[in-house]
């Protein structure tokens, strides 16, 4: 099935790593004008190198005044895809307000901070749009030594289902999606020790992890960024 984004201009968060990198990639092949955030210039570096036709924003998302700053001339956005996350592992009883505060700052506050700016632009335009929130299945189930993770995914899930109800008169759409597991740094992070793997494991029919997939073209990824097996990569 082919897809066209032309003529439409994305903003994707997260887009340094993993599944926000082939995410924009993505879109950038289906034709949309692709604006991508992230706080590591190296990864902006890389990637406009594989495309050129991204704009990179380098910005740490926790940073409320920073990111004001750095979108405040991002122009018109008909896609926004909030894909930033980080993940700090530890059990429930070793949680510090540190790791606590930086887990909620980048996955839950810095989509609805980006997420304003985006849809003041798509509500005064009147031409509507659309928001994708990348949450996981972590909001849905309890897993051991992600409890600020699976915190801040049970919260985006609900904080989508506001958003969509708010903008929705305006034709704003407001989805999440909530994969499993991929095997990008952070995947590996956190699911490499096969012990701890094999129960996760055993839930998944096809009885292994997902990954992200690119041809090794220009401007070329995977059309079909899976989000059933996919977790989002650790780049606020």
């Amino acid at each position: 099935m082919d897809i066209s984004f032309a003529g439409k201009r994305a903003l994707v968060t997260g887009a340094g790593k993993g599944i926000g990198r082939d995410t924009a990639l993505a879109l950038a092949r289906c034709g949309a004008k692709v604006t991508v955030v992230t706080r590591t210039q190296a990864d902006l570096n890389s990637l406009v190198q594989e495309c050129a036709s991204i704009t990179p924003v380098c910005v740490d998302l926790a940073d409320w005044g920073a990111t004001e700053a750095a979108l405040q001339d991002v122009g018109s956005i008909d896609l926004l895809v909030n894909n930033a996350a980080c993940a700090s592992l530890q059990p429930f009883l070793e949680v510090t307000p540190d790791q606590f505060d930086q887990s909620f700052n980048v996955n839950v506050k810095a989509v609805l901070h980006v997420s304003q700016i985006v849809a003041r632009g798509m509500k005064a335009r009147g031409s509507g749009g659309s928001i994708v929130n990348v949450s996981s299945q972590a909001s849905q189930c309890a897993l051991r030594d992600h409890t600020v993770y699976c915190a801040t995914k049970g919260a985006l899930d609900m904080l989508t289902k506001v958003m969509a109800l708010e903008l929705g008169p305006d034709q704003i759409r407001v989805n999440s999606v909530n994969p499993t597991v991929v095997m990008t740094d952070m995947g590996r992070l956190g699911w490499s020790d096969p012990e701890k793997a094999k129960t996760m494991l055993s839930r998944i029919p096809l009885g292994r992890f997902a990954d992200t997939w690119r041809e090794g073209s220009y401007c070329s990824a995977s059309s079909e960024t899976s989000y059933q097996g996919a977790e989002e990569e650790a780049d606020g």
